[in-house]
């Protein structure tokens, strides 16, 4: 055998090691945030998905004013109803997904929508994730995170307010800019006073 060097591009890489890994492990890895939990539920839903047809509304693929929305098919001779060889699949019951794994967020989590401080006090954050409702206010979100970081609680839309401050700071940016150019199209008004004053004195 051909002894391999420790960063040797070919050796096999274990892909459950990975940056997530590697920050749990250095001690700096939020899990209440970052983690990815029940893999193993993911992973059974996900292969009967991949097994799972496509449904499709019958002739969907003949005529382009048929849209290809799953529709149940009514008709007394219908082939598709009837399930003769050849046709789409229709949907059953038996392609259901397991049920320990139905409604779950695809980082693992049961998610929980929030309003506001007091219904997190209902989430278990080993399990549950929480969705801040797009009614709450800017105010009631960033109590809403800091009670959840606190609690170390995984808020699945966390960017929203974060893009509400960026956009109070751009506006800021603005408003400061804004007033530098009229400062300096005073002192270029100032400037050009004093040299109309001089060509007078001249």
């Amino acid at each position: 055998m051909i002894a391999r060097s420790k960063f040797d591009p070919k050796m096999k890489v274990n892909h459950n090691y990975n940056l997530e890994t590697f920050l749990f492990k250095s001690g700096s890895f939020d899990t209440a945030r970052f983690m990815v939990i029940n893999k193993d539920l993911l992973q059974a839903r996900k292969k009967i998905s991949d097994k799972r047809p496509k449904f499709v509304r019958q002739e969907s693929w003949r005529y382009d004013r048929l849209s290809p929305n799953w529709r149940k098919p009514k008709g007394k001779d219908n082939k598709m109803r009837l399930q003769v060889s050849g046709v789409p699949h229709l949907v059953k019951i038996g392609y259901r997904g397991p049920r320990s794994a139905r409604g779950l967020h695809p980082c693992g989590y049961t998610e929980v929508m929030v309003f506001n401080k007091n219904d997190l006090t209902k989430v278990d954050p080993g399990k549950d994730a929480i969705r801040i409702g797009r009614t709450v206010g800017r105010r009631k979100r960033e109590i809403i995170l800091t009670e959840a970081s606190k609690m170390k609680i995984k808020v699945l839309n966390p960017l929203k307010a974060k893009a509400e401050k960026i956009e109070e700071e751009a506006e800021k940016i603005e408003e400061e800019a804004e007033k530098i150019e009229e400062e300096a199209e005073k002192i270029e008004e100032e400037a050009e006073k004093i040299e109309e004053e001089a060509e007078k004195h001249a």
